[in-house]
């Protein structure tokens, strides 16, 4: 996911004022006079967030409140200020990705996603925020085989100690000095490529590569909608090289009652990264909106949607 976020982070002030300005509020709030209150929910600039905060904000209309969003704001340069602005109460956030945000790169995330979690809480306390339970489901860096390739039968990466060497990784052109890509896979596997293949972020051409056998591992991060084809292998990281980025709310203390928190935090432990996969495919390949695919979720898993 440190990877992942390279490509969403970095827009300038400038750019966040713009866009801060411009977006409108997707739905509309459920009801100005709602006695529970109003809540405003963001997302970061990419359809799994988008999701996620339709998931969040349909289920607190269903419990009565008043709730409308801004999704699409941006980069976390972008959300996490409007949060502690006001400007939203709350949005969809990853641990470890947050915290090393908070902490500007001090290194503190963990692969423990309570701990990284109460560090990062830690950070948020003195800006009136704080972030919920972390869910199971987790979008971070992943490496996964063709499952009807020659390492099909290969389920966790410690299984690749003996076959490394016969093998090509595929990612993006960093990747082999990144600590949670090529190197940290030299350094806490103790893998050793036969070769590296510069193409993307876990994206469309990672994926051909491994369609065509140019490369016989890729970079595809754990939740995205491709592994849902059946294709893919997501090799499983059993000596927990990435760090915890399991989805967590990020809410404004003051918007964080009782009813809210244990409302969030039951929706994060029913999540899955398997879920994120189908909610995923649901946006990417059949094209449905965040806010039909979020009440069918929601719908599932017996929450009301208020509507």
């Amino acid at each position: 996911m440190l990877l992942k976020q390279m490509f969403v982070l970095g827009a300038t002030m400038v750019a966040a004022a713009l866009v801060i300005t411009s977006c409108g509020s997707t739905g509309g709030p459920s009801s100005s006079s709602s006695p529970k209150g109003s809540v405003v929910v963001g997302s970061l600039n990419f359809p799994e967030s988008a999701i996620l905060a339709q998931i969040y904000g349909q289920a607190l209309k269903g419990k009565g409140y008043s709730v409308s969003f801004k999704l699409n704001l941006g980069s976390r340069e972008v959300v996490e200020p409007a949060l502690e602005r006001g400007d939203i109460n709350l949005f969809p956030d990853y641990a470890a990705t947050e915290l090393e945000f908070q902490n500007k790169g001090k290194g503190e995330a963990t692969p423990d996603a309570t701990a990284t979690v109460a560090k990062l809480n830690t950070y948020l306390a003195p800006k009136g925020l704080k972030a919920l339970t972390p869910s199971p489901a987790v979008d971070q860096n992943a490496f996964a085989v063709l499952k009807s390739g020659k390492y099909g039968s290969k389920t966790k990466l410690s299984d690749l100690a003996d076959v490394a060497s016969q093998m090509t990784l595929g990612g993006p052109a960093e990747c082999p000095t990144r600590p949670f890509c090529e190197a940290g896979l030299t350094s806490k596997y103790g893998l050793h490529f036969k070769g590296f293949k510069a193409l993307d972020a876990g994206g469309p051409l990672t994926k051909a590569a491994l369609d065509k056998g140019d490369i016989d591992i890729g970079l595809i991060f754990s939740s995205d909608s491709a592994y849902s084809t059946g294709k893919y292998v997501q090799l499983a990281d059993d000596k927990h090289l990435q760090n915890a980025d399991n989805v967590v709310p990020l809410i404004k203390a003051s918007v964080a009652n009782d009813e809210v928190t244990s409302l969030l935090n039951e929706i994060g432990g029913k999540l899955t990264t398997d879920d994120l996969i189908k909610l995923n495919k649901s946006s990417d390949v059949d094209k449905q909106d965040p806010d039909a695919i979020a009440a069918k979720w929601l719908k599932e898993h017996g929450y009301s949607t208020g509507s």
